[in-house]
């Protein structure tokens, strides 16, 4: 892609788009930067890299003149891209822009929920096997930002924003974890958000492999949008689960996943996935095992807390949507768990919560603006109570749980009602877990 002195238009000067931008200035373009956001909210860099800059909306903006615009995957939907793309203007996202740029072979991971943990893990696992690898996208470090760069490989975590416009992304290797609602205030459908997702498959060739999960027929359906070979994970795939190990069906290897100090049943599934794909870019079996026993988990997902009185003390502040919380309920290795839940709605239904509540709940303690929806929907299988802030719902979590049981912070919600963030959000519960033990060290329990 020749840019030597074509006007390129970023749309979003965040992570991304300043990503973007340097790619642009480096390569010859002429680079105008736009953001609703106003100059004194944008980061230093933006008025520091010398493009030309749009603050405080897109007014003057001169779309129609750009050889090319690229979107950054926050951006909402707006009529100029539109009436840019009318114009036959190319309008692309900043994942597309990077792959035009990048040498390196690209693997990809995505799904709704466990893309930053087998992200991690994958990368991990590769360089356990003597590669040079970039490890970035939707996880922090844009993909733009490793053009030209002579890594081994690419693993990239690609969220369905930024799949929408990725028309020539071509992973060597495709993961899609999982499909559950989420963002459905972005997109019109269930349908519509599964599509973005399967965006990543659509240009796989016959030597690509998708890696999906066993028995999934909506994740295998979108695979099968490219032409890559399919290779299933978890119980009864081609890495079949059983207990913490992974087994490789085909070799007889098996992987123990509880060597990566990954908390809960879902995770060994995500291991296995990890696990596919390092095996299918030459990673031998003892270099798998090394980068399992070396890996250190990502905070805030099902990271252990604190164990005290027989009860495990989960953070698991990165479980932002229903179908998160549900995993992670599902995956306690305790038989039952007493669930902290609730932020900012994200206007799914609270129906599979509720299952599995049925199946793992001992109660519920509910936080923030959506306590109200939730309470409606799972008050007829456990009892629930209301707690005004994080310190409180510990403390009644505490009281509700019986030894053997997992207090869990799993929220099904964002953050932004009561927090600044999911990990401000999983501090504040580390915070209140390790107060709570101080306080009743050496208390006879009521």
């Amino acid at each position: 892609m020749e840019l030597e002195g074509k006007c390129v238009v970023v749309v979003g000067l965040g992570t991304s788009g300043l990503a973007a931008a340097r790619l642009c200035l480096g390569r010859g373009a002429r680079v105008i930067g736009t953001d609703a956001k106003p100059r004194g909210e944008l980061p230093a860099e933006a008025s520091e890299l010398g493009i030309e800059l749009c603050a405080g909306g897109h007014e003057g903006v001169d779309w129609l003149g750009a050889d090319l615009v690229v979107v950054s995957p926050g951006v909402p939907p707006l009529g100029a891209l539109e009436r840019a793309e009318r114009a036959g203007i190319e309008v692309i996202g900043e994942l597309e822009l990077g792959c035009r740029f990048v040498q390196a072979p690209i693997l990809c991971v995505g799904g709704t929920n466990g893309k930053s943990t087998v992200t991690t893990l994958l990368g991990d696992l590769l360089q356990a096997a003597g590669q040079t690898v970039f490890c970035g996208g939707n996880l922090g470090r844009p993909l733009a930002g490793a053009a030209g760069a002579p890594f081994d490989a690419a693993v990239v975590e690609v969220s369905s924003f930024q799949l929408e416009r990725a028309p020539s992304f071509h992973p060597v290797v495709g993961i899609l974890l999982n499909i559950t609602e989420d963002h459905l205030d972005r997109y019109p459908s269930f349908q519509a958000y599964a599509r973005a997702k399967g965006n990543a498959f659509a240009q796989q060739e016959p030597g690509d492999l998708a890696i999906v999960p066993a028995g999934d027929s909506l994740c295998e359906a979108e695979a099968r949008r490219g032409l890559g070979r399919l290779v299933r994970f978890g119980n009864g795939g081609d890495y079949e689960v059983r207990g913490q190990l992974v087994v490789e069906v085909a070799t007889g290897e098996t992987f123990d996943a509880g060597s990566a100090s990954l908390n809960g049943a879902h995770n060994v599934s995500n291991a296995a996935a990890a696990i596919a794909a390092a095996r299918s870019r030459g990673a031998t079996a003892d270099q798998i095992r090394e980068g399992l026993r070396a890996f250190r988990p990502l905070p805030h997902r099902m990271a252990l807390a604190a164990q005290f009185e027989g009860i495990a003390f989960y953070d698991d502040s990165k479980g932002t949507n229903v179908g998160a919380s549900v995993t992670a309920l599902d995956g306690v290795l305790e038989s039952r768990a007493v669930l902290i839940a609730g932020g900012r709605d994200k206007l799914g239904s609270y129906e599979p919560l509720a299952a599995a509540l049925a199946r793992k709940g001992r109660a519920a303690v509910l936080i923030g603006e959506a306590a109200d929806r939730i309470e409606a929907a799972v008050c007829h299988v456990l009892p629930v109570r209301r707690a005004a802030s994080i310190v409180e719902a510990v403390q009644a979590a505490f009281e509700l749980a019986r030894p053997g049981d997992a207090v869990l912070l799993s929220p099904a919600c964002s953050s932004f009602d009561m927090f600044d963030s999911y990990a401000d959000r999983g501090n504040q519960f580390v915070a209140a877990v390790q107060a709570l033990v101080r306080e009743r060290t050496g208390k006879v329990r009521p």
